[in-house]
């Protein structure tokens, strides 16, 4: 079996769908592509581990009281 047979052909790493792009063009998108991929972008990063509601210290800051306005006492008697 010669090599050829051995492998089948490598699909290519960009294909050109519409357009006529520059070799300036096609060398910065081949830097980009061959950058993110050296990121280790494919990877799914670790996901943090999940802390129970009743030890969530979120629960224990509260929000601010609202400002009265002009008017304040007067809608504290409407029905809500």
């Amino acid at each position: 079996m010669s090599e050829s047979e051995e492998t089948p052909p490598a699909r290519p790493l960009l294909r050109i769908v519409r357009g006529d792009p520059s070799e300036t063009e096609l060398a910065a998108l081949t830097a980009v592509v061959a950058a993110a991929a050296s990121a280790g972008g494919g990877e799914e990063p670790e996901k943090p581990e999940r802390t129970s509601f009743w030890a969530d210290r979120a629960a224990l800051v509260r929000r601010p009281l609202p400002q009265p306005g002009s008017g304040a006492w007067r809608a504290s008697a409407w029905p809500r």
